[in-house]
C-alpha cells in the first residue's frame, strides 16, 4: 500500500488510454481466471468483489450490519453487474466494460480536486497514478 494524491482527471486519463487501461484490466482478468477458460465464474470473482470493501464504514473497520445471507446477495448482485448477458459467466469484454464504468464512477466521485488516498500496489488506481507520474517525468 502507498499514499497517493490523485484526482478524477488522472483516473479518466488512464481509462481513456485504451492500451494502458486494457493491458491492466486484461492482466487482472487473467489473474482471476484460475481455470484459464477465458471466463470468470462467481467463485473466481468472489474474493476480488469482497476485497472492494463496499461496506467499509470507518478506516478499515466494518460494521456487522448485514447477515451472511445478505452479504452473499450483495456480492452476487455485484457479480451480476459484470455479467451483462446474464449467462452466468463474465467474459473479457464484459469485465473491461464494467471496470471502465467503475473507474469512471470513481473519477466522477473524486471530482477535480486532488485527494490523498491509500491505494494498494497493483490496483487500477495505483496504475493510474504511476502512469500519470511517468508522463510528467
Amino acid at each position: 500500500m502507498s499514499v497517493e494524491i490523485l484526482d478524477g482527471k488522472t483516473i479518466r486519463s488512464f481509462v481513456e488510454d485504451e492500451g494502458a487501461f486494457n493491458s491492466s484490466v486484461d492482466g487482472r482478468f487473467a489473474a482471476l481466471d484460475t481455470n484459464r477458460d477465458g471466463l470468470l465464474s462467481y467463485s473466481e470473482m468472489a474474493k476480488e468483489l469482497m476485497s472492494l470493501r463496499v461496506l467499509d464504514k470507518h478506516f478499515g473497520v466494518d460494521e456487522a450490519a448485514m447477515s451472511p445471507d445478505e452479504l452473499v446477495q450483495l456480492y452476487r448482485g455485484l457479480y451480476a453487474r459484470f455479467d451483462h448477458d446474464g449467462n452466468g459467466t463474465v467474459d473479457l469484454d464484459e469485465f473491461r466494460a464494467e471496470m471502465k464504468e467503475v473507474m469512471l464512477a470513481v473519477a466522477n466521485g473524486i471530482g477535480f480536486l486532488p485527494v490523498q488516498m491509500v491505494v494498494e500496489e497493483g490496483s487500477f488506481l495505483k496504475v493510474a497514478v504511476d502512469r500519470e507520474l511517468a508522463k510528467a517525468a
